[in-house]
């Protein structure tokens, strides 16, 4: 009995110590968590928020890229991600399949609008997989390509939602905004080129997020704070671009690359009194939807060229501010001698003896050689470099460079007189003119009007117009602009193509020499730089546009001036009408007897019954369109005075409702024009003509509608 009590007694001990012991490691490790708040290495508070705290991300927009007036030049928009789903085992009910049932039929219906092969969709849809993406062709989809699948009904396709960089307009300034792109991997969307790269840092958007406790099951938990950190959307810029008068450019020099094929176009449009970019681009260019890029300069502001017989207009505003000018002196035309070396006019033989006033208009070369050595190279070098000439202008793009003036010996100084020696960027001959056309004030040119903080309603950066010098006085700016307007009026002016019914236009033309790769000028007809600056209305100037058109493909009948001309007159012609800047009647007109051939200008169908009109258009080799059920037209477009090309379309709306016409095969130029006369809100993709219209064809239309119109080439 002893003993068995002793051994009771024993294990009682053993058994006591062995839960004391376990007390101590259980307390031990208790104190050990709740001092170090980590079991095995992992942060429990890390794991209990991994368990229970969820987050969700609340997307923010990059900056948008709007002209003067608001319209949006690149911005985000929803794009879409196409999903086939290939698992069967998500299939619950056969009656509602939730995965592709039949891929030959599926692949056949998404072909098309994709705009792949069949095959191709076939091959991605037997992949062994549980869900597949159609690569590059099932990403980035509108709104209006999602709703047309949706709309076929097929089982297993979904889509995924995000965002995406649009360039509503297609080629459109595209050489000055330049491209963003998302990078595939962490999502970020950054500029690439352009003033998309620039600004990145304004533009660049940053996500923000919200984050809540939850139960087990996913459920935010009631009671709860949320953690929220706003998004961060990017700022806004605003451009000094005119979306209205850039599209008149852009179609203007569509049209000309269709016609000449030339190897180059560099195009300003600018507000000569502020120093406002109203309009830019050059050829070739590129979409920035798409980025087919050729070539990644920006030749206006980039590509220093030898600027021709427009640098006289500087020369003789130059020699009349230094007072050796005299328009009724007579020189000899035709050749000028410097030691072994004679520069001649570019008739060769020149006109016999002439007024300085009459040299101008013909663009001599010879009477800007005369000037010059009168100036001599430091009176010359000095005026150039007021007028800007062989510096940077610091306009607000990347990738500038400046042209260099070369008038130090006796022969670059009679070269430089008339354009040749020496270089210029477009943008540098856009500065200078601002002096000719604004009183003898030289503004410098910019492109950004301001940055807007989206989020916060506030002005970050704004620009002001900015007087760089005064190379010349108001008066001496006042005589240049008259001989200049000679040499568009005059019958002996080398700018007669230029002149525009209604408005005195004053300008230069100029045609300049490229240098070969054998160190020499090319020759041939064709291989020059074809090029006007121009301004008006001539005693007040509202707009100037220079317009350089290099290697032209021209018929044995053409000359370099009418891929020029054509560019020109469109596009200062639409732009002074647009900013209601009326025509007069007797202006643009020449200032001598010679019968000149007018260009044929609309007249006003206001008024008068709209099918009568129509059939007097139609007489007359145009396109008529009545807009509308009323007996007689209310408005028309174009306006009356505006002059206009056979086989042009003219619009006559009338009274009533409207239906939305067949736009197929439409220039972007008259779905603009169409949308202006109804007032629709107009929204491009693509370039070339109408290939796909959001309002179907009889639809009636009202104001303030969205028109969205698909671009393709034509075929």
């Amino acid at each position: 009995m002893l003993k068995k009590n002793k051994n009771m007694n024993r294990g009682a001990a053993v058994l006591a110590t062995f839960f004391a012991v376990l007390f101590f490691i259980i307390t031990g490790r208790f104190l050990y968590i709740q001092l170090t708040g980590q079991v095995d290495g992992q942060v429990l508070a890390a794991r209990a928020a991994q368990k229970y705290e969820k987050k969700q991300i609340l997307e923010a927009s990059r900056g948008s890229i709007l002209d003067r007036n608001g319209e949006a030049i690149a911005e985000d928009t929803s794009a879409y991600t196409l999903v086939a789903i290939l698992d069967e085992s998500l299939t619950s009910d056969p009656k509602k399949p939730q995965h592709v049932v039949d891929k030959e039929t599926t692949a056949e219906k998404l072909a098309p609008i994709l705009d792949i092969d069949t095959s191709k969709a076939l091959e991605i849809l037997h992949k062994d997989a549980k869900q597949v993406e159609f690569g590059a062709d099932g990403r980035n989809l509108s709104q209006t390509e999602k709703l047309k699948i949706e709309k076929l009904k097929l089982p297993g396709i979904a889509f995924m939602k995000n965002q995406k960089r649009f360039y509503p307009n297609g080629v459109f300034a595209s050489d000055i905004i330049g491209y963003a792109q998302k990078n595939e991997e962490n999502g970020v969307t950054s500029g690439m080129l352009g003033l998309e790269k620039s600004l990145d840092s304004y533009l660049q958007e940053r996500d923000g997020s919200i984050k809540y406790n939850s139960d087990h099951y996913g459920w935010k938990l009631p009671g709860t704070r949320d953690e929220i950190t706003p998004p961060d959307n990017g700022s806004d810029i605003y451009l000094t671009l005119d979306q209205k008068i850039q599209t008149f450019l852009e179609d203007a020099m569509n049209q000309t690359v269709k016609e000449y094929s030339p190897k180059k176009i560099m195009a300003v449009v600018a507000d000569p009194k502020t120093g406002k970019i109203l309009a830019m681009s050059q050829r070739p260019s590129f979409n920035p939807n798409t980025r087919d890029i050729s070539n990644f300069n920006n030749d206006i502001i980039g590509y220093p060229i030898e600027p021709g017989s427009t640098m006289k207009m500087y020369t003789v505003a130059s020699a009349i501010e230094q007072g050796v000018y005299k328009g009724s002196s007579t020189y000899k035309s035709g050749s000028y001698k410097i030691g072994s070396k004679v520069i001649k006019d570019h008739n060769k033989t020149g006109w016999g003896s002439i007024t300085y006033d009459e040299g101008f208009e013909r663009s001599s070369n010879v009477a800007m050689i005369n000037l010059a050595m009168k100036l001599g190279p430091d009176a010359y070098s000095s005026y150039m470099k007021k007028f800007g000439f062989g510096q940077k202008t610091g306009i607000d793009l990347p990738g500038e460079k400046a042209g260099t003036i070369n008038s130090d010996s006796k022969i670059s100084l009679a070269t430089a007189s008339f354009g040749q020696g020496s270089t210029a960027t477009v943008i540098e001959q856009i500065q200078a003119a601002t002096a000719i056309a604004n009183g003898g004030k030289l503004m410098k040119p910019y492109l950004i009007d301001q940055i807007v903080d989206a989020d916060a309603n506030k002005v970050i950066k704004k620009n002001e117009p900015k007087q760089i010098s005064r190379p010349i006085s108001e008066a001496t700016a006042a005589q240049v602009r008259d001989l200049m307007g000679k040499v568009v009026t005059s019958k002996n002016g080398t700018g007669k193509p230029f002149a525009i019914e209604g408005y005195d236009v004053a300008g230069k033309t100029g045609t300049a020499q490229i240098p070969g790769d054998n160190g020499r000028y090319m020759s041939g007809k064709e291989n020059f730089i074809f090029s006007f600056m121009g301004m008006a209305p001539k005693d007040d100037p509202e707009l100037l546009v220079y317009v350089a058109v290099q290697q032209p493909e021209l018929e044995p009948t053409e000359i370099g001036s009418m891929p020029v001309s054509s560019i020109f007159k469109t596009v200062m012609q639409n732009s002074l009408q647009y900013l209601q800047i009326q025509p007069e009647e007797g202006k643009g007109k020449e200032n001598d007897s010679a019968p000149k051939a007018q260009d044929p200008v609309m007249e006003s169908y206001i008024g008068k019954n709209a099918k009568d009109a129509a059939k007097l258009l139609e007489s007359s080799a145009y396109q008529p369109l009545i807009l509308g059920s009323g007996p007689s037209v209310e408005a028309q477009s174009p306006s009356e005075r505006t002059v206009i090309s056979k086989g042009e379309r003219v619009f006559l709306q009338t009274g009533g409702k409207v239906k939305m016409p067949d736009l197929s095969g439409w220039s972007k130029r008259d779905i603009m024009k169409l949308a202006d006369l109804l007032q629709l809100r107009v929204s491009f993709s693509g370039q070339g003509f109408s290939a796909k219209q959001s309002i179907p064809k009889g639809t009636i239309v009202s104001k303030e509608t969205l028109l969205t119109v698909e671009l393709k080439p034509p075929s």
